[in-house]
């Protein structure tokens, strides 16, 4: 079962990769027609949702560069998701392809808003008290996820590493 597992199509991954950008530009397409820019509505008392825009990366890094930013974070989301659709053409770990899946989506829809919108559409804001989390979007959660599962998956490799290392070690 796991090996089968382990051989998973390419497009599976891919489709994968395609419906986390669809559901954030889903996601960021409702923000766009039911909140004005700057709308805050609170649905907890630490989670907002918002209508902002990031012409920068995370944290709004680059945000004020000058304009330069749109088209190299257009560049280089292009080119890591052209190496990560290439990773995703040959087998990889289920983890790690599904962290690779996740990471291209989220790419692609982050890339889409810069090149329709000139910058990426941000509406999930969680705070405590006075102090916010720069807002997010899925595009972004899609990123951080399949980050996390890359790293479960180097942890986890590491184990079976130590694991056949014991074992050889406990047989000389």
């Amino acid at each position: 079962m796991w090996q089968s597992a382990r051989l998973t199509s390419a497009w599976v991954w891919f489709t994968v990769a395609a419906s986390a950008g669809m559901t954030d530009q889903l996601t960021k397409f409702a923000i766009i027609r039911m909140f004005a820019y700057g709308k805050q509505v609170e649905i907890t008392p630490f989670f907002n949702l918002v209508h902002v825009l990031n012409s920068g990366a995370a944290f709004s890094f680059l945000a004020n560069a000058g304009g330069w930013q749109r088209y190299f974070f257009i560049t280089l989301g292009l080119v890591v998701s052209a190496w990560l659709g290439r990773m995703l053409c040959q087998q990889r770990p289920r983890l790690e392809a599904m962290g690779y899946s996740l990471i291209l989506g989220g790419a692609l829809g982050n890339v889409a808003d810069r090149m329709l919108r000139g910058q990426v559409v941000d509406f999930l804001d969680f705070h405590w008290r006075l102090a916010h989390w720069p807002a997010f979007n899925l595009a972004d959660v899609s990123i951080t996820l399949g980050a996390a599962l890359l790293v479960m998956q180097i942890l986890i490799q590491g184990k079976e590493v130590s694991a056949e290392k014991i074992e050889r070690h406990n047989h000389l």
